[in-house]
């Protein structure tokens, strides 16, 4: 197999074989649905869905995960703070059980809009309470928990290799890092289940044998990939700011429970920019897809600007790039469009776009493949076919896209009659007059072997 990706475990690009032959387990930690996912989030399901099509052009089945996370998760990484659907529930008025149904109806709208692939399973941290109790219960038995006044702990100095995955200096984190401790036992210690507080009535919260209360973020995604995936399986993937606290608490668990770090490979998307920041829900500014759309922009077009930058690289998001990202979508689909059906995939350009993919995703030399491969002068019917190959990865909906055919102005419709004359009769001179004077007058003309197609510039 000629596949490789990167492992952000042994910081290499390694060759990939999947622990199963010919079936592949993913796990990608999904959206917490307190609020409407962004489109910073989303880059890192574009890449996600794009690492599942290129595992099944190589002849894999895939078996993916995506979570809900729909309680658990704390405003703030180091335990403190409110429960953000609970915060959500605040900032609504609704209850939490609604503003979890709400904003994931909201993502999934998303990850339709974005032509992204079903996965197997959706499971909600919510319908898997009694899998995080039976975790949390073996760590216990094991020796790697504590509790405290507010909660049941891991006690991350069990291991040596804790935050193997992140390079953490735990030593450095001891001496020099102001941390809110409470009666945590060291600075890494992870909440795996919360008390309820005192006083105060939760939406979300359940019997356990340690107290009334509610699971830690990271123990729903050990346990829910655990029901499904098994302890041992080959890609988690998430993003790159997963990698210090919630994909190194994941790996802790399993390692303490199971014996293994979860997943063969541990892949991450870096960040979107949106003037120069990264973008988060925190600062209370950012980015939706629906926002994008209701700008008349086409979702696919944000799909195609991920494409342009490799996952593992940042990618700086303006108006500006989407709009490009839109006109080449725009001339992709019109010269696809133009193709007759019924040619057969050209081997050395499908080659050479595997190649590129194969390697770790490399999107951005793959589109360039393509773009030669619609300038080249191979068969129409050849190029349409191989096209439609490649989409299979790409995931931008070619074979799907209708012409929509603007209403034509008479004055336009005699000039491109007047061009067909002249074409007709050779004059070159004079139909290329008529295509620069419909250019000044917003229009622009194509030929293919259908005829002549007017379209707004």
């Amino acid at each position: 197999m000629s596949l490789a990706l990167y492992d952000t475990w042994s910081r290499s690009v390694r060759p990939f074989i999947s622990i199963r032959p010919g079936q592949v387990d993913l796990y990608c930690c999904g959206p917490t649905v307190y609020d409407h996912a962004h489109i910073g989030n989303l880059r890192t399901y574009v890449f996600e869905d794009l690492l599942r099509r290129v595992l099944v052009a190589n002849g894999y089945r895939v078996r993916h995960v995506v979570n809900i996370t729909d309680v658990g998760h704390l405003v703030s990484d180091a335990d403190a703070g409110e429960d953000k659907m609970e915060k959500g529930s605040r900032r609504t008025g609704e209850s939490a059980w609604a503003i979890a149904e709400r904003f994931t109806a909201a993502f999934r709208s998303d990850w339709k809009a974005l032509n992204l692939l079903e996965p197997t399973h959706w499971p909600r941290a919510t319908d898997h309470i009694p899998e995080q109790l039976a975790f949390i219960a073996a760590l216990q038995d094991k020796g790697y928990t504590y509790q405290t006044a507010d909660g049941v702990y891991f006690d991350t100095s069990k291991q040596d290799d804790y935050g193997h995955l992140a390079r953490l200096d735990r030593a450095g984190m001891r001496a020099g890092t102001r941390i809110a401790m409470g009666e945590k036992r060291n600075a890494t210690d992870f909440a795996l289940w919360k008390f309820s507080p005192a006083g105060a009535m939760r939406q979300m919260e359940w019997d356990s044998p340690w107290g009334r209360g509610f699971p830690g973020w990271h123990i729903e995604c050990s346990a829910m990939a655990s029901k499904y995936l098994g302890p041992w399986f080959d890609i988690h993937c998430g993003g790159e700011d997963h990698i210090s606290v919630h994909h190194s608490n994941e790996i802790a668990q399993c390692q303490a429970n199971h014996g293994t770090r979860m997943a063969n490979f541990w892949m991450h998307g870096h960040f979107l920019l949106d003037d120069g920041a990264k973008m988060s829900k925190s600062s209370g500014a950012f980015l939706r897809l629906q926002t994008l759309i209701d700008r008349g922009a086409d979702p696919l077009a944000y799909r195609y600007l991920c494409l342009t930058a490799h996952y593992r690289s940042e990618l700086r998001f303006t108006e500006e790039a989407l709009t490009a990202s839109g006109a080449a979508l725009d001339r992709l689909r019109r010269a696809y469009a133009g193709w007759p059906e019924g040619g057969a995939v050209d081997a050395d350009f499908s080659a050479r776009f595997h190649a590129e993919v194969d390697q770790d995703l490399n999107l951005p030399r793959a589109l360039a493949v393509l773009w030669e491969l619609v300038k080249s002068e191979l068969p129409m019917a050849t190029r349409r076919a191989t096209v439609d190959a490649f989409d299979a990865v790409l995931g931008l909906r070619l074979a799907g896209w209708q012409v929509e055919e603007p209403v034509i102005p008479t004055h336009i419709a005699s000039l491109a009659a007047e061009r067909r004359r002249a074409r007709a009769e050779k004059d070159w001179e004079q139909a290329d007059a008529v295509r620069v004077r419909l250019r000044d007058l917003g229009w622009d003309i194509e030929d293919g072997e259908k005829g002549q197609r007017l379209f707004r510039r």
